[in-house]
């Protein structure tokens, strides 16, 4: 089944509402995955979207600076950060 370009931004988005309020917090695509009830492949091919458009930066790294051989963890760009928080200010 093919998910239509207008879903797959709005769980882009869900995904990076999700990310947000918990910078700087890195978070493994399966706990992203089960925070907004999607598949894991299906949230890592967006999180590499994300990734492509700078709105996510992927560590591939443990917090002791050793390589994950499989996993990844991910966090909100700053730049995405500043514009959300940007958009927040702006709200009554």
């Amino acid at each position: 089944m093919k998910i239509s370009q207008e879903k797959r931004k709005r769980i882009s988005e869900h995904i990076l509402s999700f990310l947000y309020p918990n910078t700087p917090k890195l978070f493994f695509t399966s706990t992203i995955a089960q925070e907004i009830a999607r598949d894991e492949e299906f949230v890592k091919k967006l999180l590499l979207e994300l990734k492509n458009k700078n709105l996510v930066i992927e560590v591939k790294k443990s917090p002791k600076g050793k390589p994950y051989k499989k996993r990844s963890r991910w966090k909100l760009s700053d730049a995405a950060y500043n514009a959300y928080k940007k958009s927040d200010q702006t709200r009554p």
